[in-house]
């Protein structure tokens, strides 16, 4: 494990569980297969169940309840990795919203499905007072913001992810 990932911005942990929100309107059984991926990946110690995953999650003070304190430097490299694993996992989905071999009809369909539980999850668990929280929530800015984690989790996925992501975790850029 790396020091760099004990010194994740704000904003950095914002996105790293913006990413893990959007792994959730992905797969509707998301919660449960982080659950499962963490204890396959051996963080069953930093997360035995899904309220301390929660608990960790909950340092992005873009939530509705938010924790503070610091993220040990173990546990952001363990969602990272998390993040990762769920990002190899949802591949070929990951894949289809990406690929312009689709058909656009399809292609659409998918986005607006996506669109809708991903914005439905941030209503649920977002401070609705934080203008980031209201730009996610409004149909046309959000839809640049959900192209952007799609992608960034396409590239998180396959060896080599753990790195470029922490990369774009670290990353000061909006």
């Amino acid at each position: 494990m790396t020091n760099a990932t004990a010194e994740l911005s704000r904003r950095g942990f914002e996105r790293l569980d913006l990413l893990l929100l959007t792994v959730e309107a992905l797969d509707l059984n998301g919660g449960e297969a982080m659950l499962w991926a963490t204890q396959q990946l051996g963080f069953s110690d930093l997360f035995p169940n899904r309220v301390e995953l929660w608990k960790r999650r909950c340092h992005n003070p873009l939530r509705r309840s938010t924790r503070r304190g610091v993220v040990s430097g173990a546990e952001t490299e363990a969602l990272i990795r998390l993040l990762c694993a769920m990002a190899d996992r949802l591949y070929p989905l990951l894949h289809q919203l990406l690929s312009s071999r689709e058909p656009e009809a399809l292609t659409q369909q998918r986005w607006d499905l996506l669109d809708q539980r991903l914005r439905d999850l941030v209503a649920e668990r977002m401070n609705p007072r934080r203008g980031a929280v209201q730009r996610m929530l409004d149909p046309e800015q959000s839809r640049p913001l959900q192209k952007h984690l799609v992608l960034t989790l396409a590239l998180a996925a396959g060896s080599g992810g753990v790195d470029r992501l922490r990369a774009s975790l670290l990353d000061p850029t909006p």
